[in-house]
């Protein structure tokens, strides 16, 4: 047997070990329903996966429900295509360059952002403040627009990064303006705790969102992480449908300042209403 050959081997064995370990628990926070998934729906249930967290086959597999051939066929056929990459160190598969470029296409020509950023590039002046433009795809909130000063560093608050609807305010907002169906069908699964003061219970999460509806706002505080609090305000469209979220993280020891709090609170509502405002939206529409 030649070296090459040997070397084959080993990463077969390698990989067929990998399939049969079990895969981390709550490693793949999905909300994919596997159903029947076939071609390029199978394709588009595996990235949107990977998206949320890079995952072995095997992972995925279990997550799916399908045969261990088929999505491993699916996710090379991916990777050669360059939506997906490899790490060859843990054999998990995450986003490839190639989808980012198709992604990055989507956010340059954003009519959200577009009409945010003479917004945004007042806003970026504040201290302590991580300033953040959300909207919702699927069951989360995902940071399409981040900035905070170097030296501040909030982690989590980047851009790209995305948690449960039923967590921190920008997800709180956007949830709230959902039709009513949408909103039962996503209180009615299993909801993920990020921290001890994450809201989980479905009546105590309605009464939130009921609140956030009558006031255009949201607070919260260490329920995605203990050291930070939020807050954030709808941006609406001509239509008055809520198309994404203005939001402001910071460290929760900033709201031992009324004064400050209340000053934040001032700001990010009138720069979501004017951001609205250009969107065409109109009060009473």
């Amino acid at each position: 047997m030649t070296a090459q050959s040997k070397q084959r081997g080993r990463k077969a064995a390698a990989d067929q070990a990998a399939s049969e370990a079990p895969a981390p628990k709550g490693a793949l926070p999905s909300a994919i329903d596997p159903g029947s998934l076939r071609g390029m729906d199978r394709s588009f249930a595996v990235l949107e996966l990977l998206a949320q967290a890079p995952a072995r086959v095997v992972d995925v597999t279990r997550a799916l429900d399908l045969p261990w051939a088929t999505v491993h066929r699916t996710i090379v056929q991916l990777e050669k295509a360059q939506f997906l990459r490899r790490d060859p160190e843990t054999s998990r598969y995450q986003i490839g360059p190639r989808l980012w470029h198709i992604g990055s296409a989507y956010l340059s020509n954003h009519r959200v952002l577009t009409a945010a950023t003479p917004y945004l590039a007042k806003l970026s002046e504040l201290d302590g403040i991580a300033l953040q433009v959300v909207e919702r795809i699927g069951w989360q909130s995902v940071v399409i627009y981040s900035h905070q000063h170097v030296d501040e560093d909030i982690t989590k608050a980047h851009y790209g990064y995305h948690f449960p609807l039923h967590c921190a305010s920008k997800g709180h907002v956007l949830l709230a303006n959902e039709p009513p169906a949408f909103i039962d069908a996503y209180l009615a699964r299993p909801l993920e705790r990020l921290t001890p003061e994450t809201v989980t219970d479905p009546v105590a999460v309605r009464a939130i969102l009921e609140e956030v509806r009558a006031s255009d706002f949201a607070l919260t505080v260490g329920d995605v992480q203990l050291f930070a609090a939020s807050m954030a305000a709808p941006i609406r469209d001509a239509t008055g449908q809520t198309v994404a979220a203005l939001c402001f993280v910071f460290r929760k020891n900033l709201l031992k300042s009324d004064a400050r709090r209340e000053t934040l609170r001032e700001q990010i509502g009138h720069a979501a209403h004017s951001i609205s405002l250009d969107l065409g939206w109109r009060h009473g529409r």
